[in-house]
């Protein structure tokens, strides 16, 4: 009964064209009600503790990063860097936008803001150079989404704040997997444009040029090293490392490459406030829930459900992955994490399945979600960069979509592919 409340009232919410935010705090409160419990201090309470989090700090600066990235020229020197190594190979800029992305990545966080960067950077670049422009736009958006799942991944540490999981240990555990899905998209370009006749017109490898723009985009380079060591070594934790991350991109902004306006930095600091503001307040609203999620002892009636599953581990990953792909075409990456996030935990922690493993598959599942219509967040985002039709950057995308989701269920077919890593690097 109180899972089919939960249900009807996100759902009923939703289709009346309810905000995401709105309709889960109105969930909670139609839990409240069915449960005869409904306290106004209660709603308040949990609201005000859904952003009164240490480890939630990290997000407005990893945004913040993302902001000063960008300002800075930091980012163009990392799209240097990777045209100056791999630009002259047959379709070389796509190897350039992959290893972009992946270093992007590793450094802001947000698979939205990590693909506008990079689209806005490479894609005129593949235009004039001769490359189909919905293919390379689907390259893109396809390697964005490894930004979700490499720390350090916003959403990662929205899971593990509404699981309570470490997010140290989350971001270790999605290094391996996210590195797999650069390769992996590398892999599927190859294929895909090896039959391109165009777009090799490109100046050879010049190990002079090589050196000039690693030189120039060394303390660009450096930046992910900083966060992930430091993190790894103890020196600081993921919410001190967005710190770092800040100050570290406002230095290099200012006065290493001298290309970030200083009177620009309360802008930059006020749209990055803005974004996380939609997150803290998703995670305020979602809180309610989650501690309904938790009184209604729902994860418990998920089990009961699930049940015929719970003795294979495999095959409970895969009936789990398959739901969160068919949620995560109909709803954004925040409010699946959200929403199943504090009910799928506590089932496979019951089942004997190591949550951070699920976590980042978790996380990776939703990451794909993005590149999926209706909703298709990062596929709207390059489509606009792009001035392509959404039509064309779906027929752009598909190869490289088809790849990241067999790579997925390898991962859940093989689990050992992640948890010997992760082990490892934890």
């Amino acid at each position: 009964m109180t899972i089919a409340t939960f249900l009807f009232a996100l759902l009923g919410a939703m289709a009346l064209g309810a905000p995401i935010a709105f309709s889960l705090l109105i969930c909670g409160v139609a839990m409240m009600i069915q449960m005869g419990n409904f306290d106004t201090q209660i709603v308040a309470q949990n609201l005000l503790e859904g952003t009164n989090n240490y480890p939630l700090m990290a997000v407005p600066f990893f945004m913040l990063t993302g902001e000063l990235m960008n300002a800075g020229g930091l980012s163009r020197r990392i799209v240097e860097v990777a045209d100056a190594l791999v630009g002259h190979v047959r379709g070389g800029l796509g190897y350039v936008a992959i290893i972009t992305a992946a270093i992007v990545a590793s450094i802001s966080g947000s698979a939205v803001a990590d693909t506008a960067a990079v689209a806005a950077l490479l894609i005129p670049m593949m235009r004039n150079a001769g490359y189909s422009v919905p293919r390379s736009a689907g390259l893109i958006a396809s390697a964005g989404c490894i930004a979700p799942v490499v720390p350090p991944s916003i959403p990662l540490v929205v899971f593990g704040v509404t699981t309570q999981l470490s997010i140290t240990k989350l971001f270790m555990a999605g290094i391996f997997p996210g590195l797999m899905m650069a390769v992996t998209l590398a892999a599927t370009w190859w294929l895909v444009a090896r039959k391109e006749q165009r777009g090799n017109r490109r100046p050879p490898f010049e190990l002079a040029r090589f050196f000039s723009s690693l030189r120039n985009g060394v303390w660009a380079l450096v930046l992910p090293f900083v966060i992930i060591g430091g993190m790894k070594a103890g020196v600081f934790t993921p919410t001190e490392a967005a710190v770092v991350a800040v100050f570290y991109s406002l230095f290099a902004g200012l006065l290493i490459y001298r290309e970030l306006d200083w009177r620009r930095v309360p802008q930059l600091m006020l749209a990055a406030l803005k974004t996380s503001s939609t997150i803290m307040f998703l995670v305020a609203c979602a809180m309610v829930s989650a501690w309904l999620i938790t009184i209604a002892d729902i994860p418990a009636q998920t089990v009961a459900l699930l049940q015929p599953f719970m003795d294979n581990k495999i095959l409970l990953m895969f009936v789990i992955t398959v739901l969160v792909i068919i949620v995560g075409t109909a709803l954004d990456l925040m409010p699946t994490v959200l929403i199943l996030g504090p009910i799928l935990v506590p089932v496979v922690k019951l089942a004997g399945i190591d949550p951070y493993y699920f976590g980042v598959l978790f996380i990776m599942n939703n990451a794909i979600g993005l590149l999926t219509p209706p909703v298709g967040t990062v596929l709207n985002v390059v489509a606009g960069v792009s001035r392509e039709s959404l039509d064309s950057v779906i027929k752009g995308v598909w190869p490289f979509l088809l790849a990241e989701t067999v790579l997925m269920f390898l991962f859940v077919l093989f689990p050992d592919l992640v948890l010997v890593p992760m082990k490892w690097l934890i």
